[in-house]
């Protein structure tokens, strides 16, 4: 990810952490223990947690409208 935009890096962190996310917690329904590190950091402050579960959302459907366009989501844009 060398030079792409600041908002393209911060949108695959957010789907990084998200899918992540998703896949410990279907983990931790298997191992019958909640693996939810976004409600684990963040669980004492509940606003700040559904943010960043709506950021993650947004990175997601953006990343999918990019995609069903054909268009790179992560070249040239702001810098």
């Amino acid at each position: 990810m060398g030079k792409h935009s600041l908002l393209c890096k911060i949108g695959f962190l957010l789907l990084l952490i998200g899918g992540l996310n998703w896949g410990l917690v279907g983990l931790g329904g298997f191992l019958g223990s909640d693996l939810n590190v976004v409600s684990m950091l963040l669980g004492a402050w509940p606003q700040v947690e559904w943010v960043v579960y709506i950021l993650v959302g947004v990175s997601a459907l953006t990343t999918t409208i990019h995609m069903a366009m054909n268009k790179p989501c992560c070249e040239g844009g702001m810098k």
